[in-house]
């Protein structure tokens, strides 16, 4: 008998979600870098820079907003295995570029991260048709039930 194919009455495990796997990927992502304006943002507050209109001259404030984006970021990437938390990720996209008005260049950052969520749900959602097609054409290596 092949590696490739498993025995008469073997368990086959079911992959994961693509889904899930690059969007959670995402926002993880996402996490980290809203971290790194949210210090950029804390940097900046005593300098005599043009930031945007955003601007606070309060670590409280600049930590506070920064983290709980971050964290907000953090617990979405746990919950996208529900169409909700697909949902709730999409939006959270808007405060993501919302970042860009505290700190202007972190915006190009953010664009390319929007896109990556984009691309993540499409290519996503394209894998996890293509796998659920080939398991219907190949019963004897789908996952069981």
């Amino acid at each position: 008998m092949s590696k490739d194919r498993p025995a008469a009455g073997d368990r086959i495990k079911a992959k994961p979600s693509a889904l899930v796997q690059f969007t959670s990927t995402v926002l993880a992502c996402e996490a980290v870098v809203v971290l790194f304006v949210t210090l950029v943002a804390f940097g900046l507050r005593d300098l005599a820079y043009e930031r945007g209109p955003l601007q606070s001259d309060s670590a409280a404030v600049v930590w506070g907003v920064g983290g709980g984006i971050a964290l907000l970021l953090l617990l979405l990437s746990r919950l996208t295995r529900r169409p909700a938390g697909l949902v709730a990720g999409t939006m959270a996209q808007v405060l993501v570029l919302a970042t860009g008005l505290a700190v202007p260049l972190a915006t190009i950052v953010n664009l390319v991260f929007v896109a990556l969520w984009v691309m993540a749900l499409r290519l996503g959602s394209r894998v996890d048709r293509e796998r659920a097609a080939y398991d219907a054409t190949h019963p004897e290596t789908a996952p069981n039930s």
